[in-house]
C-alpha cells in the first residue's frame, strides 16, 4: 500500500498549518545561492582536503560531498537505510569517511572509491556525534550516542578501547565532541563533550586508560593553573562546542538551546567571556578572525562583529532550522545547511557584508524582490518526517 508524503493528508493544528504556509512562501528564495538537495541535512563538516568542499550527513541515509564553488554534489556514500546524523574524516591519512546513524551503528567508506568499509557496533541508541583522533600513531574514532555513552574505537580494527559514562549519571544524549588542541599531546587527548543537559564535560583519553576529568587538582598539575571538570555556563542543552585560536589562546565556543552562543575563556578557567544573544535555539556557531556566526531554529544566519560583540548583519534564506555552519575559502565565506535540504553560501568579506546589508535594507523597504528557486520535495513519508521532527525536538528538552 502506498504511503502519502503530503502533510495536507494528515491532521494539523492551526499553528502547524500557519508554519507550513510561511515556509512554503519562503521556500523559493535564492538567497545564499542555494544548492537544493532532496533530504534534510543534519550535520556538516569541512573537507580537510579542499577549501571549497564540505561533507554533509543526510536524513535520506547517506553522506554527500558538496563542492560549493562548482556546485557538484554527485559524490555520495550510500548504505544506511536510516538517517545519518554525523560525519567525520579520519583513519590512515584521512582516507576514511565515517558516519553516525539512527540505526545505532557507525558506517565507513573509502573516501576516494566510496567502497563500504567496517561497521562499528556498540551503542544502544542513535549515534549522535563522531570525531577522529590519533594517539601514539594509532587512529581512533570516538562516538557519542543518545544512550549517553562515549565509545573510543580503534579505527583500523574496530575494537572498542573504552566506554565512558558520566560518573554522576547526569549526562543526557551526547550532542557534540571536540579535541582540546592545547591540552592534548601525542600520547593523550583531552576531549570536550556537550549534551542535552547544560553541562560541558572533559575527558582524558589514552590508549590504555580513559576517564572523566573531575578533580581540579589533576588539571592543575598538568596545566599549571586551576581548572574545572564539569563546565556549567549555559541554562540548558549545548549543541555545539569548538575551539578557536592558537595553542594556549584557544578558547572554547558554544551554542545552546538557551538562545545564546558563548566564548568560554581558557585563561579564566572556562568562564564566560562573551555572550551572543542570538535568540531561540542556537544549533551552530562558527568563528573567524573578525566575525562570530550563529544560526539555529529561527532560520537566520547572524554575523556578529567579534571586536565589539554587536550584531553586524542577518543573512535570511533558510526556511527551516539551520543545523550547521562551516567557514571555508580562507575565512571569506560561511556555508550553512538546514533541515530545508539546502546548502547556502554567504560572504564574510567586508565588501560582501556591506553589499548584503544594503540589499537587506532595500528589501525591507520593498525596493528589491527575492529571486525564486524551485522548492524541493521530501523523500521521507509524513510519518518519517514526524519521527525526525520528534527526534529534533527531543534534543531541546
Amino acid at each position: 500500500m502506498s504511503r502519502s508524503t503530503d502533510p495536507g493528508h494528515f491532521f494539523q493544528t492551526d499553528a502547524s498549518e500557519s508554519t507550513r504556509a510561511r515556509r512554503a512562501a519562503k521556500s523559493g528564495n535564492k538567497n545564499g545561492n542555494p544548492i537544493v538537495l532532496q533530504s534534510k541535512i543534519l550535520s556538516v563538516i569541512p573537507d580537510p582536503f579542499s577549501p571549497t568542499c564540505i561533507f554533509i550527513a543526510e536524513s535520506a541515509g547517506c553522506v554527500r560531498r558538496v563542492n560549493v564553488e562548482s556546485r557538484d554534489s554527485q559524490t555520495v556514500y550510500r548504505g544506511p537505510t536510516a538517517p545519518v546524523t554525523s560525519v567525520a574524516i579520519g583513519g590512515q591519512g584521512g582516507a576514511t569517511v565515517f558516519a553516525g546513524c539512527w540505526d545505532k551503528d557507525i558506517w565507513s567508506w573509502d573516501r576516494e572509491t566510496r567502497a563500504p568499509g567496517r561497521r562499528y557496533r556498540g551503542h544502544s541508541d542513535f549515534v549522535k556525534t563522531i570525531i577522529c583522533a590519533r594517539i601514539d600513531g594509532k587512529d581512533l574514532l570516538i562516538s557519542g550516542g543518545a544512550d549517553s555513552k562515549l565509545i573510543v574505537w580503534n579505527a583500523a580494527t574496530g575494537d572498542r578501547l573504552h566506554t565512558l559514562r558520566d560518573k554522576t549519571d547526569t549526562m543526557m544524549a551526547l550532542q557534540d565532541l571536540v579535541l582540546d588542541p592545547e591540552a592534548s599531546t601525542d600520547s593523550e587527548i583531552i576531549l570536550v563533550s556537550s549534551s542535552s543537559d547544560p553541562q560541558i564535560r572533559r575527558w582524558r583519553i589514552g590508549l590504555t586508560s580513559a576517564a572523566q576529568i573531575l578533580d581540579a587538582a589533576q588539571g592543575a598539575q598538568s596545566q599549571g593553573q586551576p581548572t574545572r571538570g564539569t563546565i556549567l555556563e549555559h541554562e540548558t542543552s549545548v549543541y555545539r562546542v569548538l575551539f578557536s585560536g592558537y595553542d594556549e589562546d584557544a578558547d572554547l565556543w558554544t551554542a545552546s538551546a538557551d538562545g545564546t552562543a558563548k566564548c568560554l575563556s581558557r585563561a579564566r578557567n572556562w568562564t564566560t567571556e562573551e555572550t551572543y544573544e542570538h535568540g531561540d535555539y542556537v544549533r551552530a556557531v562558527a568563528v573567524t578572525t573578525d566575525w562570530v556566526i550563529t544560526a539555529g531554529r529561527d532560520e537566520d544566519v547572524k554575523v556578529w562583529d567579534r571586536a565589539t560583540g554587536k550584531l553586524w548583519h542577518v543573512y535570511d534564506g533558510h526556511f527551516e532550522e539551520v543545523t550547521g555552519l562551516v567557514v571555508i575559502d580562507g575565512e571569506k565565506k560561511v556555508v550553512s545547511v538546514s533541515i530545508d535540504g539546502t546548502v547556502r553560501t554567504w560572504g564574510l568579506g567586508k565588501a560582501d557584508l556591506e553589499k548584503a546589508r544594503k540589499e537587506r535594507g532595500e528589501k525591507l523597504k520593498g525596493v528589491l524582490k527575492e529571486e525564486k528557486a524551485k522548492p524541493k520535495t521530501s523523500l521521507l513519508t509524513a510519518e518519517e518526517e514526524a519521527e525526525l521532527a520528534e527526534l529534533m525536538d527531543s534534543d531541546e528538552d
